[in-house]
């Protein structure tokens, strides 16, 4: 019944009164990205939701699209703005996914929505993680977020999926809290961003 019901009532609600509550955040965080990034606030891309279905996650653009001699994208350090450091840190880069989450697109608790490319590399277990709604933050992230690896994330996203419940939530979202006022597990180690998924990472046990 909660995952079925309760839960999609509390992200409507909550989702609403957070997106009012941290409109000056927004504003403020549209205004200074439109300067540091020539006017492009926004970062759109296609990501699986529930059951693997395409959706389009909207979150604030926190690096700039330089590109090397040869067109390619630069490093993620380098193209990462003074500004999308700072919105970066504060998470305040997330909180344009709260209209994924009216939308019904994804949960405010939930694993977290990764790359269309990774679908075809996932095993039956690891797939298992879009069995719900992924989230703006869930069980991986407050265990570790971009600082840990790919096997014990997916065993933590299997872990939610196996366990998901009212507490959990709740659990997961005050110490969402604690990690965004710590300002830990950003980046993963000597990047900014987590390394990418290659099909390694075999998830054969549940985290607890």
């Amino acid at each position: 019944m909660y995952k079925l019901f309760f839960k999609r009532a509390i992200d409507i609600t909550v989702s609403f009164i957070l997106l009012v509550v941290t409109l000056p955040f927004t504003l403020l965080a549209g205004v200074l990205l439109a300067f540091a990034n020539n006017g492009k606030i926004f970062f759109i891309q296609q990501r699986p939701g529930l059951h693997g279905k395409p959706f389009h996650i909207v979150k604030f653009k926190t690096m700039n699209d330089k590109r090397d001699a040869q067109g390619n994208l630069l490093p993620d350090d380098i193209r990462l703005t003074a500004v999308g450091k700072l919105i970066r840190k504060t998470s305040v880069d997330e909180l344009p996914q709260l209209i994924n989450v009216l939308k019904g697109d994804i949960s405010l608790i939930g694993p977290r929505p990764l790359l269309m490319e990774y679908l075809p590399l996932y095993s039956p277990l690891q797939a298992r993680r879009h069995e719900v709604r992924p989230g703006i933050t869930g069980w991986a992230q407050v265990n570790g977020r971009n600082r840990t690896t790919w096997e014990k994330r997916f065993a933590e996203d299997l872990y939610y999926v196996e366990n998901v419940s009212f507490l959990l939530d709740l659990k997961i979202f005050f110490l969402t809290i604690i990690k965004i006022l710590k300002v830990e597990g950003i980046s993963g180690e000597g990047t900014v961003t987590m390394e990418k998924f290659k099909g390694n990472g075999e998830v054969t046990s549940v985290e607890k």
